[in-house]
């Protein structure tokens, strides 16, 4: 992060998903950083709280509640609830998401169901429980997507189902709810998160190799995109795509 971080996001409330860890704790990091009061939702309640802990300590306004996204009460009790203590919403990050690693064939039915019932319905859940307040305050979302939306991988065909289908939501929603809300989302390639965990260290290399930055993203790489394509910084910009994948995706081995 810039020695003297700017504070774009004065006053304003922002909303993360999958706040706990990763992409989504770095982002709910920067935006305090930048002055916004946080919402941390996750249902990983012991990271989440002490996520907001943190924040707290360095001085910025957050708060972590439970939820989760694929849950319409969820949505409903988060919007009265931001309503009722904040009166506005600006920025809302809808970053949650699911993942179970098994071919088309092998995915039991509930596995596929709740793989986009947490990556893609808990964004359109969202929309749908905080698109008045966004309307009123000109607010930004953001959306992750991956690069599974991109290119194929083995394993992985619910992921890229439900990533793929933010990419197309997103830019309808930017026509739904602009000029008032501007939309955007973030592609992010092979970012250093827990869920790399799994990989081995083959693996691991195998990703590098193939990445033009010849290393794994920062959590806080990605965070930085989504703070410039929820700041003012980018006010022309929505419905659009963006991927931080350090060069993954523009790779290809072949001659």
């Amino acid at each position: 992060m810039p020695e003297q971080t700017p504070r774009r996001f004065h006053g304003r409330v922002a909303l993360v998903t999958g706040a706990a860890n990763g992409i989504g704790a770095a982002t709910a990091r920067r935006l305090a950083a930048e002055g916004a009061v946080v919402i941390a939702v996750d249902i990983d309640d012991d990271a989440g709280r002490t996520l907001v802990d943190s924040l707290i300590r360095e001085g910025g306004r957050a708060e972590y509640r439970h939820g989760d996204v694929s849950a319409a009460v969820v949505w409903d009790e988060l919007a009265a609830h931001v309503r009722d203590c904040y009166g506005r919403l600006d920025v809302l990050f809808s970053n949650a998401y699911t993942v179970t690693v098994k071919p088309a064939h092998e995915l039991a039915e509930d596995e596929w169901d709740r793989q986009l019932a947490v990556t893609l319905k808990g964004s359109w859940l969202a929309v749908r429980a905080f698109a008045d307040q966004l309307r009123a305050s000109e607010g930004s979302l953001v959306l992750t997507s991956s690069v599974h939306a991109l290119v194929g991988i083995p394993g992985h065909p619910a992921y890229a189902a439900a990533k793929g289908a933010l990419c197309s939501m997103g830019r309808q929603l930017a026509v739904e709810y602009g000029p008032e809300v501007r939309v955007n989302i973030v592609l992010p390639g092979p970012i250093m998160t827990a869920a790399w965990d799994r990989v081995d260290e083959d693996g691991r290399a195998n990703s590098v190799a193939e990445t033009v930055a010849k290393r794994f993203g920062r959590p806080e790489e990605v965070a930085a995109a989504v703070a410039f394509l929820a700041s003012s910084d980018a006010s022309y910009i929505t419905g659009t795509t963006l991927v931080v994948d350090g060069g993954w995706s523009a790779v290809k081995a072949s001659s």
